[in-house]
């Protein structure tokens, strides 16, 4: 099975820790790597990173340090070389203004995070069932 390499960019150490979890128990091969800000993250996909590899899928937070996820949505967006990526928003933000600014940054999609665990787990499992075992990701250029 092919292995999926999924950016997730959140400084919640609780939401890593529970997102990693419920990837770590699916059935699917993942490798995760981490960015705790947006800064950080767009470090990553530039590879200014050391063993920086370009990531399938991205898992993004709104509310970061540094440069927060509705900015770092629209440099993506806007990137060339990063722009197929999908961007998944995965915030605890339920305001309409977010949602909004996601989507016209083009955000493959937004979700809000249940702040029950299991409900969590759950959403978890769901993205990873759906974008993973169901979309068909474009290769990513390393």
């Amino acid at each position: 099975m092919q292995q999926i390499h999924i950016l997730l960019v959140d400084d919640n150490e609780g939401d890593i820790l529970l997102t990693r979890e419920a990837l770590d128990d699916a059935r699917i091969i993942n490798k995760i790597s981490i960015a705790y800000d947006g800064v950080e993250a767009l470090r990553f996909l530039r590879k200014q990173i050391l063993d920086a590899n370009m990531p399938d899928l991205i898992l993004l937070d709104i509310n970061l340090p540094k440069m927060d996820g509705t900015e770092l949505l629209g440099i993506i967006k806007t990137d060339p070389d990063l722009k197929r990526i999908p961007v998944i928003m995965l915030t605890t933000s339920s305001a309409e203004k977010d949602i909004l600014a996601s989507y016209n940054n083009y955000a493959n999609c937004y979700i809000t995070k249940p702040v029950d665990l299991d409900r969590f787990m759950d959403v978890v499992r769901t993205i990873e069932d759906f974008w993973i075992s169901i979309v068909k990701l474009p290769k990513t250029v390393q």
